[in-house]
């Protein structure tokens, strides 16, 4: 039997789904199910938002420093259980035990924290005019949000929306990925326990149709944040156009990474090179998966890097040798070979990996892929132009900077990019031409949560982090003085 039966968390109170049913919850890397989740329906999403809207005059009225310390005190008890947070986390979605601990749940904290400090003494604006009047602004919270997050980075990204929401004065109505649901529902539980008060964090579980729809469409969600895939975004927008609803969309990626021949290429950086498109086993939005070489130094190049490729050790998310862990589900690891299987029949050379690997003993029924990289396919390549979202990376050589440029921006996504150069004057030019929201010159995934995080065409509307997130979370009202 599971050990684990999750909970949804309604207006204060840990419950069962009102239906009584249940998803199973597998252990990526050994196949097996290890937890239920409630597969909620529109008549709990109902309750919780009328639960929100009780209780979304009482916190929009609490004051930003109260606000403040209860973020702060959830963010206390994340940090307090961090390592069972994180073996949780890795059970729940396959990735490394250590990836969970150094970054997955430190920044779930640094999300908590950043917004509890930041709503503290975010001022308003005011306007003198000449004609003798001030106009200032005042930003109310919208009422109640829903939170939608994705299965790669479970807590991680759960909190990243959460933690302005609530920070702004607002009540949330959150889904978590059924995929990956075991951390949010830890979260619920210490939400709590720090004290939040009722209704003012709700989070139910369940399937898209069950449970997103229901959030999207309902007429008192005032506003949407979601992360996930491109084909969910669209119909997300298209249900809340008609009402008129704020969405913020962070969607997907195929983005791309550009080495120039004056690149330094010390171990380090190439190491970086290598993190960012196989982190977390390819399952980061912001991962390279297009590697741009310009050909003087393609050959060299091509061969340090399949070195340290075929280097990184593929196995269980527990063993602290381990590189990569396990896909996240069954349909994803399908979804993946057949990316590779598609490669190949377009012609692409598989340079390494290739192939599902089977683990000895309790592992065996894993979802596990060896570390991919292919060359020989042209930028307008099917492979080169869908998110494959796995251990996968393509190498494509370039000529020169306009060439460069071209393979970068010709795809419809537009969410991140690396470029990697000595040259300043070629950094900034570079980086201003490409089409991105986020554009690391000589890194990846270096973050400042005061910057605006999103990206341009179907990668998504709409930035997060910083006063973005503030910003999108409250509604502005104009008032203008005369004296």
């Amino acid at each position: 039997m599971p050990s684990l039966r999750l909970a949804n968390l309604i207006d204060g109170r840990l419950q069962a789904p009102r239906l009584d049913r249940w998803l199973d919850v597998f252990e990526p890397a050994t196949g097996e199910v290890f937890a239920h989740c409630p597969d909620s329906s529109s008549d709990d999403v109902n309750d919780a938002v009328a639960a929100a809207q009780r209780a979304a005059p009482g916190w929009a009225a609490t004051p930003a420093e109260e606000r403040a310390r209860l973020l702060h005190k959830l963010a206390d008890l994340i940090e307090t259980g961090l390592d069972d947070l994180a073996a949780l986390e890795s059970r729940d979605s396959g990735k490394t035990v250590a990836m969970a601990r150094s970054l997955d749940i430190p920044r779930a904290v640094s999300n908590l924290r950043y917004f509890a400090a930041a709503i503290v003494p975010w001022s308003s604006e005011s306007h003198a005019m000449e004609a003798g009047a001030i106009n200032y602004t005042l930003r109310h919270p919208l009422g109640v949000v829903g939170c939608i997050s994705p299965w790669n980075l479970p807590l991680y990204l759960f909190t990243w929306k959460i933690a302005p929401a609530l920070a702004a004065g607002n009540t949330v109505v959150a889904k978590p990925s059924e995929i990956t649901p075991c951390t949010a529902a830890r979260l619920a539980e210490l939400s709590i326990e720090a004290g939040i008060p009722a209704g003012v964090l709700n989070v139910v579980h369940g399937t898209g149709p069950g449970v997103g729809q229901a959030i999207v469409e309902h007429p008192q969600v005032k506003a949407i944040s979601f992360t996930g895939s491109t084909r969910t975004g669209a119909q997300i927008a298209m249900s809340a156009a008609p009402q008129f609803k704020k969405v913020s969309l962070e969607l997907g990626g195929k983005n791309p990474a550009v080495v120039f021949a004056d690149a330094d290429l010390s171990d380090a950086n190439l190491d970086t090179i290598v993190r960012s498109g196989f982190a977390n086993q390819g399952e980061i939005c912001l991962c390279g998966s297009r590697l741009l070489v310009q050909r003087d130094i393609y050959d060299r190049f091509r061969e340090r890097y399949l070195e340290r490729v075929r280097a990184l050790r593929v196995g269980d998310p527990s063993d602290a040798s381990t590189n990569l862990g396990a896909l996240v589900s069954r349909a994803h690891f399908d979804k993946v070979m057949g990316c590779i299987a598609q490669a190949r029949e377009e012609g692409g050379n598989i340079l390494c990996g290739g192939n599902a690997i089977t683990q000895p003993g309790r592992l065996s029924g894993g979802w596990y892929v060896e570390p991919t990289v292919i060359e020989g396919l042209p930028s307008e390549a099917l492979t080169n132009q869908q998110e494959i979202f796995g251990p996968v990376v393509t190498l494509i050589p370039f000529e020169n900077e306009a060439e460069a440029l071209h393979i970068a921006n010709g795809t419809g996504y537009g969410l991140a990019a690396s470029v990697w150069t000595s040259d300043l004057s070629r950094a900034h030019r570079f980086g201003a031409a490409l089409d991105f929201g986020i554009v690391w010159i000589n890194c990846w995934l270096l973050r400042d949560l005061r910057t605006p995080f999103g990206g341009t065409k179907q990668s998504g509307l709409g930035r997060e982090g910083g006063v973005e997130a503030l910003r999108f979370f409250t509604e502005p009202k104009n008032i203008c003085i005369r004296y």
